[in-house]
């Protein structure tokens, strides 16, 4: 302590030349590692540390603490942060005047002496803490184990052996010292060099900063009466806003007395539509229903038509009935003396007549169609008038119902049309039957007629063969009587010629008997023709007849249903 205490009186140069010496005997090996720990010396602790106390030793190895932990605080700052003042004094008496391994000696006796909470340590910022500051310890406890350790320890770990006596400093001049690495100081060289040039240009750049700053403030000053103006041109648009905003409130409510305006005018127009459009639907009713009873005087007026023309076509076959009557007498007078010509007149008046009958049957059809056609015809414009009206008018729910009682009208059309057709399939199949009947009886007709002919045929060969035979006989005898009389010729010849204008005149007589004897057999055939002829003409017209009758009666049960008045 008074050692210490004797250095502290001195003069600054005084002290400068005992920290010299310190640094020169108890600091020996301390740079070689520069700027790191210096590693030979806390390793020469470690070993003295194993020696001495391995329990300990183990348990820092355990809890990951090395010497620089452990050694190298205390070293770093000479025991400064765990003692107290009079406590270093006191140590560092013993330290001065002993041997410079002597503070090596007092790491490991420091760490030893307080083993016990050491021990008990286990976390590293523990271990750090306790190394850094003031502890609960005798320092002549840890005096007298130090110099236990230097009396106990082996000279081979002993740091006497790697650490020289004390050194005297040398007068005038320092020692050289050279026991550090050069690479580190000539890059401290570079780095307080680097550092200087660093030092120059902050220099010049805090001048620029300051001549920024200068040009700064003038740019505020100037920014700031900027400003100013920029607040009182400010103050002026909104005050000319606010007179803007006023004017807008003010057209705002015109406005809006405009709009109430044309609200009200707006619903007048409205109820002005509505009642035109209620008008309007009122005439195209009123015009549908003068439609409709147009449409039904109409179709009234056809169908009394339609019974002229039925009554006017049935007087016409009664009248033509009438005439094939008196045409019947007439070609019953004719019948005897040209029986062929009234045969070829009968069937071309047949032919005619179903001719007739043929063209009457498609006037009727075609008139049918044609009323048909133009019942549709003004029903489907007078449909597509209220579509269109409907259309302009109406909303989406009218345009519906239009458009499904369209459909419903389409479809009873549809059905009446096919009913129209079915009948006209009907009466063409009638007719065909009628027709291919007339075509078979006209057949069978025509055979009986070539079997009656050949018949006729055969019987007239078979008479002239008679003929012949008796005048071959007649003959024959002649010869044999004129050979056995021998009568003169003069007498002979006037008798032969009276026989021979006999047997000339003999076949004439026999074929006139034979036409007499034929003809009450081919009257008879020609009269049961004539008669079948009639009836089946009659049969025929009795069928058209009914047929026209059946037409007419469905033409006026649809002219009376209710839904063909609507299609």
């Amino acid at each position: 302590m008074w050692l210490i205490s004797t250095f502290r009186r001195n003069t600054p140069s005084k002290v400068e030349n005992c920290s010299e010496y310190c640094r020169v005997n108890w600091c020996q090996h301390w740079f070689e590692y520069f700027p790191n720990p210096p590693i030979n010396i806390l390793a020469a602790i470690e070993n003295i540390l194993a020696f001495h106390d391995k329990e300990l030793l183990q348990h820092f190895i355990d809890r990951d603490v090395t010497s620089q932990l452990y050694a190298w605080p205390l070293l770093e700052t000479v025991f400064s942060e765990v003692l107290t003042r009079e406590e270093w004094l006191r140590l560092f008496d013993n330290v001065f005047s002993n041997h410079p391994s002597f503070l090596l000696m007092t790491v490991v006796a420091y760490n030893t002496c307080s083993r016990a909470p050491l021990l008990k340590s286990t976390l590293k910022d523990d271990f750090e803490y306790f190394f850094h500051h003031r502890n609960n310890l005798d320092i002549n406890v840890v005096i007298r184990e130090v110099y236990r350790l230097m009396e106990t320890t082996p000279a081979d770990i002993h740091p006497s052996n790697m650490l020289d006596a004390f050194v005297a400093l040398t007068k005038g001049q320092y020692p050289i010292f050279n026991q550090y690495p050069k690479f580190i100081v000539d890059y401290q060289t570079q780095e307080r060099e680097r550092i200087r040039k660093d030092e120059l240009e902050f220099l010049r750049e805090r001048q620029t900063v300051e001549n920024m700053q200068a040009e700064v403030d003038e740019q505020r000053a100037e920014d700031e009466a900027w400003y100013q103006k920029q607040e009182l041109l400010r103050r002026a648009e909104e005050t000319r806003r606010e007179m803007l905003l006023q004017e807008e409130e003010k057209m705002a409510q015109q406005r809006h007395r405009l709009a109430a305006v044309k609200r009200e005018l707006k619903v007048q127009e409205m109820r002005l539509q509505d009642a035109a459009r209620r008008r309007f639907l009122k005439l195209q009713q009123d015009q549908r229903e003068m439609e409709l009873r147009r449409l039904e005087d109409e179709i009234e007026r056809k169908i009394q038509m339609r019974d002229q023309e039925i009554a006017a076509t049935a007087e016409d076959l009664e009248i033509r009935h009438l005439e094939l009557e008196s045409q019947k007498r007439l070609y019953e007078k004719d019948l005897t003396g040209n029986q062929d010509s009234v045969a070829k007149e009968i069937r071309k008046d047949a032919d005619a007549h179903r001719q007739k009958v043929a063209l009457e049957e498609h006037m009727f059809r075609n008139l049918l169609e044609t009323s048909q056609m133009e019942g549709r015809r003004t029903q489907r414009v007078s449909e597509d008038n209220l579509a269109k009206a409907e259309q302009a008018c109406l909303n989406a729910d009218w345009k519906l119902q239009a458009l499904h009682k369209q459909k419903n009208d389409d479809l009873q059309r549809s059905e009446s049309y096919q009913e129209v057709a079915t009948l006209l399939r009907k009466n063409r199949k009638k007719e065909m039957q009628v027709l291919n009947a007339m075509v078979e009886e006209q057949a069978k007709k025509w055979k009986e007629a070539e079997e009656r002919e050949s018949h006729l045929q055969s019987e007239k060969r078979a008479s002239a063969c008679a003929d012949a035979y008796r005048k071959c006989f007649l003959k024959q005898e002649t010869s044999a009587a004129l050979e056995h009389d021998g009568q003169p010729l003069s007498e002979e010849v006037p008798r032969l010629q009276r026989e021979h204008m006999s047997s000339s005149c003999l076949p004439q007589t026999s074929q006139l008997n034979d036409i007499s004897k034929m003809d009450p057999t081919a009257q008879t055939f020609s009269s049961r023709k004539w008669a079948e002829q009639e009836a089946t003409g009659h049969d025929l017209l009795r069928r058209v007849r009914s047929l026209r009758q059946r037409l007419t009666a469905q033409a006026r049960s649809r002219c009376r249903d209710p839904h063909l008045l609507v299609t």
